[in-house]
């Protein structure tokens, strides 16, 4: 089978900032429920335009540009971008499902800049400490070098867009993993100092403070739990967690004590059977690292008849923290029929035809439908310590299955002040004894 396909919804219509122009790029996932939000919010957009008069509604119909699954790596896009809209628009705006434009605003922001110049403009983030998830980038300074945040939206000027075109034809972007797009895409961006660094604007919102603070705001972000209606039922899912004997009296406890008292279907899977937990034993030893022969001992027990019947499979490690009624919640925007698979998701080598995969440290979720798929296609691990996310991913990727991915799980440890977290991992904090605490009052329900 082919690669699978990302949808990208590109709504190139004429917004004048002047005589420019100015192209919406919606960054959407091609799994139904993302797609159709996609599609919500280009008809938001156009509506706007057209209320606005800024555009001709049968005149100026958006397009939809599909693009591969290893072009992911959104840079890769630019060059389509470039030969698509010519010399005609002067801006490249992009953005989420999630984020809420006011046009208007926009506009009158753009027109403070000369599209004639190389602009890259966003909502700046920065580490405040080096990052694995960042490679480590500006060890010595890791504030020093800013990135956009996706969901409030950033901005190329054509003159930066067209140079970008040429330079990713002649030198594409060179990661084996992709982990954070928005920070390599920066990097990429600046290249060393050869090309600008990120630009803030202050319109660019994240929360606003204030009712005064939103007037002012050309974007801004939902940051709460999408409402698709009724949660899904607590029987519908089933939780497997990970663990092995040196942590039964360490970790086990901590979960519980806490998040595992909202589960009704949930199994401990370890090394040795310990009747007092109680745990599963698998028939598989433990590794050190990778654990692929114990996760899918998991998938063909979820399968088996030995446990529940339920929709959803989820496989945490015993040091991550789950918020199952907020998973509950965003679980009913999916469709268990279809082959779902839902984490955060990284990148392997996608410049190289490579794969997408869930990250298993935040969580992975799995309908049944797609459980069935990857255990019938005989796809299976080339070793019991081989990376388990990693292999589910090459296997999903020979499938044409798509890796959806949500901002709401966290493989490291993110910012307390993002409100929404169904999943947390806490392996890379020393302090975790200390801090778990601080942490389990976030994961109110």
């Amino acid at each position: 089978m082919g690669q699978a396909l990302i949808l990208v919804l590109f709504s190139c219509f004429p917004l004048r900032v002047h005589p420019n122009e100015v192209v919406f790029v919606i960054q959407s996932q091609k799994n139904k429920y993302h797609a159709e939000q996609a599609e919500k919010k280009r008809q938001e957009l156009f509506h706007q335009a057209v209320s606005l008069k800024k555009v001709t509604e049968h005149r100026h119909q958006p397009g939809i540009l599909w693009l591969q699954e290893n072009d992911l790596l959104f840079l890769l896009t630019v060059p389509s971008l470039s030969v698509l809209c010519g010399n005609r628009c002067s801006w490249f705006f992009f953005m989420e499902e999630v984020t809420m434009v006011k046009i208007q605003t926009l506009l009158r922001v753009l027109s403070r800049f000369d599209a004639e110049k190389e602009w890259f403009l966003g909502s700046p983030l920065y580490d405040d400490e080096s990052s694995i998830i960042h490679h480590y980038a500006f060890s010595d300074d890791p504030s020093s070098f800013q990135y956009p945040d996706f969901g409030a939206g950033w901005a190329l000027s054509k003159a930066l867009l067209q140079r970008l075109a040429k330079q990713v034809n002649d030198n594409p972007p060179k990661s084996d993993f992709t982990i954070d797009l928005k920070h390599e895409i920066a990097l990429y961006i600046w290249g060393q100092g050869s090309g600008p660094a990120l630009s803030p604007v202050p319109e660019f919102c994240v929360k606003p403070h204030s009712t005064a603070d939103m007037e002012k705001c050309a974007t801004t972000i939902t940051t709460h739990l999408p409402d698709c209606g009724d949660p899904v039922r607590t029987e519908d899912v089933f939780v497997a967690v990970k663990t092995c004997e040196k942590f039964h009296t360490e970790r086990i406890p901590v979960v519980k004590q806490t998040w595992a008292q909202d589960a009704v279907y949930l199994e401990y899977y370890s090394d040795t059977a310990d009747s007092s937990i109680p745990t599963v034993d698998l028939g598989v030893p433990n590794t050190d690292r990778g654990h692929c022969g114990k996760t899918f001992a998991i998938l063909e027990r979820f399968l088996s008849g030995a446990v529940s019947p339920s929709d959803w499979l989820l496989i945490v490690d015993d040091d991550t923290l789950i918020s199952l009624p907020r998973l509950k919640k965003l679980l009913s925007c999916y469709d268990p029929r279809e082959p779902v698979s839902l984490g955060e998701r990284y990148g392997y080598g996608l410049i190289q035809n490579g794969y997408s995969y869930i990250t298993g440290g935040g969580g992975m979720v799995f309908s049944r439908a797609a459980v069935g798929r990857l255990l019938s296609s005989g796809c299976r691990c080339y070793s019991d310590d081989a990376p388990d996310d990693m292999v589910l991913g090459m296997c999903m990727n020979t499938l044409g299955l798509p890796v959806t991915h949500s901002p709401l799980f966290h493989q490291v440890t993110p910012d307390p002040a993002w409100p929404v977290k169904p999943t947390l991992h806490l392996h890379e904090n020393a302090a975790y004894p200390a801090t778990l605490g601080n942490w389990l009052l976030l994961f109110t329900r």
